[in-house]
């Protein structure tokens, strides 16, 4: 048999001391209730126990690399089977008061299609207490119990078998919550195990991290400082060469033939020219005279259509304002008349009223004549 680390023995193999310390504990769990099949119910222990060792135990011995994880799983496995169990008793419940509370004869239409109906009808005399015996078949009187010594046996038993049954519901209870409370204890220890050296890895991690960066950054600084001292170096190389280039050349001459090409000499060599010959001085001012006269006719015909603007300006101002002028003008006799018109009107208004008042209205009601209506309920 091969057993590899980290897992427990194999199957049919003895239990050795590297696996003794697997179910020691100081408070082992009492174990949980189960139904058998031809009991109501037994009591059999955890199987959790057996298998993850929360509680340190006496055994200085430390457990074996890589049991850990490999006993998590075990506990989730037995989690998943204990839970499967719980499922499956359940069921098996609900199917046996299916089969004992919910029978075919008990259901309320069973009577419309019962196919014994008849024959069950009018049975044959079960009982002296019936529904089919009534007061005038002097089977039984008022007052007369003959079955009391049955029914009250039958209580005692229906009472004793519940009070058995609610015990043993409380016992299981307490029994799962035990066990409930033991597994969440075990896991939330389980992990706070796996945080613990979740943070030592990511700790150990972290050192490493900062300490290869600590290295690229020296090397990185390294290359750096050694690339700008060869770029140092050849930029002092490169300005002593150029020093010396232009100690050595001609470039810093004042000889103007250095500028002309050697292949032709009437081309111009840009970064070698020198200066104008006495020859091109003379060219060159008569045709700056030249620029500078045609400038000068040209800002003379800018400043004279500029005047032409500024006076087209304006006129064209000056009739803007003699419009406004007429138009003020028109408006003042256009009030004039209107006002005069108005009053012209309201003279005429005011002659009609007096008419109307002192002609044809002459006989007005007073505040007296209104009074005299609505004086009474009539």
């Amino acid at each position: 048999m091969v057993k590899t680390q980290g897992q427990g023995p194999a199957k049919g193999e003895k239990q050795g001391p590297e696996w003794a310390e697997v179910g020691h504990r100081s408070g082992a769990c009492p174990g949980v209730w189960q139904d058998k099949p031809d009991g109501p119910w037994e009591q059999r222990p955890c199987q959790v126990d057996s298998v993850l060792p929360m509680v340190p135990s006496s055994c200085p011995c430390p457990p074996p690399p890589g049991t850990n994880q490999v006993q998590y799983d075990l506990v989730a496995q037995l989690l998943d089977k204990e839970q499967a169990e719980r499922t499956r008793r359940l069921a098996k419940k609900v199917q046996e008061y299916r089969e004992q509370k919910q029978q075919l004869k008990n259901r309320c239409e069973f009577e419309l299609w019962d196919p014994h109906q008849l024959q069950n009808e009018f049975p044959a005399h079960l009982s002296d207490i019936g529904p089919h015996c009534g007061p005038a078949s002097l089977q039984w009187f008022s007052g007369e119990d003959l079955y009391r010594a049955t029914c009250l046996r039958m209580q005692q038993e229906q009472f004793r078998y519940s009070l058995e049954r609610q015990l043993q519901e409380q016992q299981q209870a307490k029994a799962d919550e035990k066990c409930a409370d033991m597994l969440s204890d075990q896991l939330r220890l389980a992990m706070d195990m796996r945080a613990t050296q979740l943070a030592k890895l990511e700790e150990s991690c972290r050192v490493a991290m900062m300490s290869a960066m600590a290295n690229a950054n020296k090397a990185q600084a390294a290359e750096l400082a050694e690339r700008q001292h060869c770029e140092h170096q050849c930029e002092q190389e490169a300005n002593l060469m150029e020093i010396q280039n232009q100690i050595t050349r001609d470039l810093l001459t004042e000889n103007p033939q250095v500028a002309q090409h050697p292949m032709a000499p009437h081309w111009v060599l840009p970064y070698c020219w020198k200066g104008m010959i006495p020859e091109q001085q003379p060219a060159i001012r008569r045709v700056q005279e030249a620029q500078h006269s045609e400038k000068e006719a040209q800002r003379q015909a800018e400043q004279a259509l500029d005047a032409e603007w500024e006076s087209q300006a304006m006129r064209s101002a000056q009739a803007a304002m003699e419009l406004e002028e007429q138009e003020r003008e028109l408006c003042a006799e256009f009030r004039r008349g209107l006002g005069s018109f108005n009053q012209q009107l309201a003279k005429e208004q005011n002659a009609q009223q007096n008419y109307l008042n002192s002609i044809i209205y002459t006989n007005q009601p007073t505040a007296q004549y209104h009074l005299q209506f609505n004086t009474s309920s009539r």
